[in-house]
């Protein structure tokens, strides 16, 4: 519910600071008092965009700012998805700059505009005898029609059953995309696996075959190093190991004198060991050397297939050649399973749809339950605003399409005459009959549901005696579960209210402003009577007026 609002500098307001009741709420003033600025004002804070020539005062910034008490009206997923900071006493506010910048901002955290617009509508309804293209949306229609029918729980289901229904729909279509591009790759890609399945690719073995390549290929070479190195270790008298055998002898002689010989004589022992090693060693490796040309072919031809491979595939190692092939395996082994994968897609949808079929049945059966009962509370409700021969038919068509909320069309038409043909309500009502209609209508789903504030704006138009005073009496009882506020010229309506509010104008050191104040009793009865007489009151029109707040 609104709790207070303030308007500074906007308009012919220059600075209006007012607290509200819950319950139901008369706004009343002349005409050209200034109803329609404090609406304008109102609706900066559900999210319509500003301007400079909103300002009372160009050089001074305009704010209007509201609270609000939403603990019953189940904002928090909403607050969640918009990344709002949620308080039970939500505080909105509007800012317009003298640069004619607007800033808007919900808890004090900035909000954009599109954001402030959803969470106004769950706030505030604003509903005029102009603005009824909402009672002729097939949606809006069907929201009539759920809420009797207590569809929320079956709804809410059903949206997050077609949501998944339509990414396994949207996943069958781009796997059939796949399939029609995949099956003009598939020859190129198997070719392309082949060739690397049937390269035998092991990670690690382009460089070992490198070096038995450059090893068989120096085959000569490598003879003549190893028979010099043969030949400079085990040479008669003057090799590496005869030398080291004879350094050996004399420094253990030296051992005899002194201790610090020793270590010159371990020393040289431990190389001549190491050398002796080195000459085995080398003694192997030239017996073992010998030319292999076959072996040669076969690690050249490997090697070239291997830098083909990369060239073609346009990478440096082995490791990349396998990944490649890998990726191929999948491409190739998807595309020949791609009717496996398509039937069981296909499946999953079968089964998604009879679970939203079976849902969208009971939504059915509920809605189709209801309708009854809608049309007679409606035409119950019409008749004693003045409309006894207005009637109703209202069906739900099951179809095999799964809609936003259900498998169901609406058919909801209207007749205001006796023997008139049925037609649309935009078609069938007129602008005041359209206003009662809704006006019915936002009094039966009060019963059924939390609706968020509602501000009548002379909506009894064109209305008096008895159906004005029913009318008063509907927007009565609705506020016996929500807050409600009623614009009015209608002294009928004016006197069932708990509170009265009376906008007016007064000039401020030659200034015009508008001003909203509460009335206490004796104001009521003042303002209740120059509703019903005019401004030079009667004294019957007094007493009227204490007889209709009594």
């Amino acid at each position: 519910m609104l709790i207070s609002l303030s308007i500074k500098n906007y308009a012919l307001i220059d600075n209006l600071q007012v607290d509200f009741n819950d319950g139901f709420s008369i706004i009343t003033g002349e005409t050209g008092a200034g109803k329609s600025i404090l609406l304008g004002g109102l609706s900066l804070i559900l999210g319509k965009r500003a301007d400079l020539s909103s300002l009372k005062d160009t050089t001074q910034k305009c704010v209007i700012e509201a609270v609000f008490n939403i603990s019953n009206y189940k904002l928090q997923a909403l607050f969640k998805s918009e990344d709002f900071d949620y308080e039970e006493q939500t505080i909105i506010r509007r800012e317009i700059l003298p640069s004619g910048k607007s800033r808007a901002f919900v808890n004090d955290s900035p909000v954009n505009l599109n954001s402030l617009q959803l969470l106004g509508e769950r706030l505030i309804d604003v509903h005029s005898q102009h603005e009824t293209l909402q009672l002729t949306s097939n949606e809006f229609q069907f929201q009539i029609i759920d809420a009797l029918a207590d569809n929320e729980t079956e709804l809410q289901t059903y949206k997050t059953e077609l949501k998944a229904y339509k990414i396994l729909k949207k996943e069958l279509q781009e796997l059939l995309n796949f399939q029609a591009e995949a099956i003009k790759e598939h020859d190129y890609n198997a070719f392309l696996l082949n060739e690397l399945v049937e390269a035998n690719l092991i990670d690690g073995e382009l460089e070992l075959l490198e070096e038995e390549y450059e090893s068989l290929n120096n085959i000569e070479g490598i003879k003549e190093k190893l028979s010099e190195a043969y030949q400079l270790l085990n040479e008669e008298g003057i090799g590496v190991l005869s030398t080291l055998t004879a350094l050996k002898n004399t420094l253990q002689k030296l051992t005899a004198y002194a201790s610090k010989y020793e270590d010159l004589y371990a020393r040289v022992n431990s190389s001549l060991i190491e050398m002796d090693d080195v000459y085995a060693e080398v003694d192997v490796l030239q017996e073992n050397l010998e030319a292999d040309p076959n072996r040669l072919g076969v690690v050249d031809a490997k090697l070239r297939l291997l830098h083909n491979l990369m060239q073609k595939h346009v990478v440096t190692t082995v490791s990349e050649l396998l990944t490649i092939k890998g990726e191929l395996e999948e491409k190739v082994s998807f595309t020949e399973n791609l009717d496996d994968a398509i039937q069981k897609k296909e499946s999953e949808i079968d089964t998604k749809a009879k679970v939203l079929n079976i849902i969208s049945s009971e939504i059915h059966q509920k809605r189709t339950k209801i309708i009854p009962e809608l049309k007679r509370q409606l035409e119950t409700i019409l008749a004693s605003l003045g409309m006894p021969n207005a009637q109703f038919k209202i069906e739900v068509v099951k179809i095999s399409d799964f809609l936003p909320n259900g498998t169901d069309e609406l058919s909801f038409l209207f007749s205001a005459n006796k023997g008139g043909n049925f037609n649309d309500l935009k078609k069938a009502a007129s602008g005041g009959e359209l206003s009662r209609i809704m006006l019915a209508i936002k009094s039966i789903l009060a019963k059924y549901i939390q609706l968020p504030t509602i501000m009548f704006d002379e909506i009894d138009t064109g209305v008096s005696g008895e159906i004005s005073n029913k009318m008063g009496d509907i927007m009565l009882e609705m506020s016996k579960s929500m807050q409600v506020f009623s614009i009015t010229h209608l002294p009928q309506i004016a006197a069932k209210g708990h509170s009265h509010f009376k906008v007016f104008k007064e000039d401020v050191n030659d200034v015009t402003q508008t001003n909203l104040v509460k009335l206490n009793h004796d104001e009521r009865i003042v303002e209740i009577a120059q509703m019903l007489g005019g401004i030079e009151m009667s004294s019957s029109a007094i007493a009227h007026a204490k007889e209709l707040l009594n």
